[in-house]
């Protein structure tokens, strides 16, 4: 299914995207973050009421939000997980071209959460070098802690589009990335989240950011350095992870810091992030 936070009459609501329409699951849960809680025996209910539904609202008459427009705790990311992104940052900062050992963890705070559609913030006064990032994120659904690698797929609840908007001049300035990554806007996601069994394989997805139509990133989600299983296992080692919690994959190369010379966004600009499998997040910049 394609879940979705939407807003029809005022009102937000959750639902299941069927064909060019939604379908409400309010009389299922009154939110995304509450049917993910239920666990797999209310997103079955979920499933039979969309089976059996009639009435629908049509996909343009609604106002979508983020799929979990306000999320528990900080979204956790992964920093350099595409071996051509991770030479392509290292270079641009003087860096030895050496690849991650391990996961590189970071968060971005909930209130970077921003909607399809919605204009991302540019903040000029505060970073004139705004960057891109397309990434593939997922949503866990069970509680989970010292997961075994080969078991950690069985615990995502589904996959949706995050773009990592970033201000590479603060990310440099202070030494670390959770500022730079966490302003007000800077985490547009979306459109929908797939429920995890209809992306067969989360490893083999083509991902995409296209900037006012020219393609900029271009590359396949198997070419992860660290994947899903080992990035849950190694987080779970120590930390548990909840219903809801958010998972940034990392992006690939592509982004502004990495051209010569550099490109940064500009008020004006479209940004469309496309995988796969799930759809496109499209988000003006002013």
């Amino acid at each position: 299914m394609k879940l979705v936070t939407y807003v029809h009459e005022g009102v937000e609501r959750v639902g299941a995207v069927r064909d060019d329409a939604v379908i409400d699951l309010s009389p299922i849960a009154p939110s995304m973050l509450a049917l993910i809680d239920g666990g797999p025996a209310l997103l079955a209910r979920a499933r039979d009421h969309v089976a059996s539904a009639t009435a629908s609202t049509p996909l343009g008459a609604v106002t979508l939000r983020a799929p979990i427009p306000r999320p528990r705790k900080n979204i956790i990311c992964l920093g350099m997980n595409y071996a051509a992104h991770a030479i392509e940052s290292l270079r641009a900062k003087g860096l030895p071209e050496k690849l991650p050992e391990y996961p590189v963890f970071f968060t971005k705070a909930p209130t970077a959460v921003n909607h399809p559609g919605a204009t991302v913030p540019l903040m000029p006064e505060l970073s004139p070098q705004r960057d891109w990032e397309v990434e593939l994120a997922l949503v866990i659904g069970l509680p989970a802690r010292k997961v075994p690698r080969e078991e950690a797929l069985g615990y995502v609840f589904g996959y949706t589009i995050l773009n990592d908007v970033s201000a590479r001049d603060l990310q440099s300035n202070h030494q670390q990335f959770f500022f730079s990554k966490s302003l007000d806007g800077s985490a547009p996601m979306g459109p929908w989240i797939v429920t995890a069994d209809e992306i067969r394989d989360p490893h083999s997805l083509r991902i995409q950011l296209r900037l006012n139509g020219a393609t900029m990133q271009d590359s396949n989600t198997g070419d992860m350095i660290f994947d899903i299983p080992t990035c849950i296992a190694t987080l779970t080692r120590g930390i548990t992870l909840e219903p809801g919690d958010i998972i940034a994959t990392g992006t690939p190369s592509g982004v502004g810091m990495g051209m010569t010379p550099q490109q940064w966004l500009k008020a004006g600009d479209v940004m469309e992030c496309e995988i796969e499998g799930i759809g496109v997040l499209r988000n003006p910049v002013g």
